[in-house]
């Protein structure tokens, strides 16, 4: 592990004022939202490059939940800043996904248990191979429960993190990735994945559906940053 001195240069809380679990959505106002209206006793503890980051409690247990910004490299600063300096244990990405099968719809919700990936991310941990990158299974088993509660819609299998989010090449189901059974395509779960492994933490990516490849449907920019709780709520039932 790396040794210990925060703040650190993107994050600008002391040791001690974020808990070991941890809300990862990329949109920092997503970040505040949740803050403002899922937990008590909230505290900010960065505003660094306007990457808002709070802690509060849920349900009596402290969690935390910051913004982390588009990309495997911008998520995999966050992270590994989180675990390494802070002391995070439990990071769940809260994001939104492109549906890429016909049987995910938009606003399902989908759990990441593998990430596909095109970034070169995982290859700088220079292992002799091509690592698969999964979630924590302790983390998304209480997930799943979590989702039958709530008598939620959702899908459990591969994801993909893609570093392009405009590719004028791409057709409109993809380029082979929907015939391997991947059912969405995000841009962060594989390095938040890598890092939490390579550290021995838990990490497991929660995706609400924004829009679909297969149909064309989509949602707006507001609703995506303040209407899809459902995942939220799942991701603050795991702390």
């Amino acid at each position: 592990m790396a040794e210990q001195r925060t703040p650190t240069p993107h994050i600008g809380a002391r040791e001690g004022e974020i808990a070991e679990t941890i809300l990862l959505p990329g949109d920092p106002l997503r970040a505040q939202y949740i803050a403002e209206n899922f937990l008590t006793g909230v505290k900010q503890f960065n505003a660094t490059r306007n990457m808002f980051g709070f802690t509060g409690e849920y349900n009596g247990k402290p969690v935390s939940v910051m913004g982390t910004g588009m990309g495997c490299p911008s998520i995999g600063i966050y992270s590994y800043e989180l675990i390494h300096f802070y002391g995070c244990k439990n990071l769940i990405r809260v994001g939104t996904a492109g549906a890429l099968r016909p049987e995910v719809k938009v606003r399902d919700i989908v759990f990441g248990m593998g990430a596909c990936t095109t970034s070169n991310y995982v290859k700088q941990f220079c292992l002799p191979g091509d690592y698969s990158c999964i979630c924590s299974y302790a983390l998304l088993e209480k997930a799943v429960e979590a989702a039958k509660k709530r008598g939620l819609h959702y899908h459990v299998g591969n994801i993909l993190s893609s570093d392009m989010f405009y590719n004028p090449e791409l057709p409109p189901r993809g380029t082979g990735w929907d015939k391997m059974g991947v059912l969405a395509v995000e841009m962060e779960a594989a390095a938040l994945y890598s890092n939490a492994a390579y550290a021995g933490v838990n990490a497991l990516c929660i995706l609400t559906v924004s829009d679909s490849a297969v149909t064309g449907e989509a949602t707006t920019a507001e609703e995506r940053q303040t209407t899809f709780t459902s995942m939220m709520e799942v991701a603050l039932d795991l702390a």
